[in-house]
């Protein structure tokens, strides 16, 4: 096999794991963003001042077992946190609410803890406390089981792509012989 064929079947290989591996899942999942440039929502429902635009990130997931989870958020800016069931409307965050949290140790810290049901999906929101708070934040959920991501299209068009450069790859290996 010369190193051309192998690159390219190390290229296909990697690409069809890095798909599957946005689906893991952890006891404690920690995640690493950054709201800065993000889409924007809506706080001022909750009488936060000059917060009708606030860059966010969201989590999408469910968990494997009833019981209490909790949720701590670190950032470089005054942290808000938001947990939503089922769907979450930046433009009407008290749609679906369950809980949120300012200020928790520190400005740049904030958390929150509930009880959330097996099979349920949840939104976690990662914001700001008004238009000018943003940027690089870490997130650690904790329970008493599995978290699971819950795929976004991105996450499905990646896998889609890897495996049709594996069946690509294949292809042509079985043409040239």
């Amino acid at each position: 096999m010369n190193i051309s064929k192998f690159l390219r079947a190390t290229v296909a290989t990697s690409a069809l794991f890095i798909g599957l591996a946005q689906t893991a899942s952890a006891e404690i999942a920690t995640y690493t963003g950054t709201t800065a440039d993000g889409p924007t929502l809506d706080l001022t429902p909750w009488e936060f001042e000059n917060a009708d635009a606030v860059s966010f990130a969201q989590y999408v997931f469910t968990v494997d077992t009833s019981g209490d989870y909790t949720f701590q958020v670190t950032a470089e800016y005054d942290s808000v946190v938001l947990l939503f069931e089922n769907s979450f409307d930046p433009a009407d965050t008290s749609v679906n609410f369950l809980n949120g949290n300012d200020d928790d140790v520190s400005p740049t810290t904030s958390s929150l803890w509930g009880e959330l049901e097996a099979g349920t999906t949840y939104i976690f929101v990662v914001t700001g406390y008004d238009n000018t708070e943003a940027g690089e934040y870490s997130l650690t959920i904790g329970g008493p089981s599995l978290i699971s991501a819950v795929p976004e299209p991105s996450t499905w068009l990646m896998l889609g792509i890897g495996l049709a450069a594996v069946g690509y790859t294949a292809r042509r290996k079985a043409q040239q012989h």
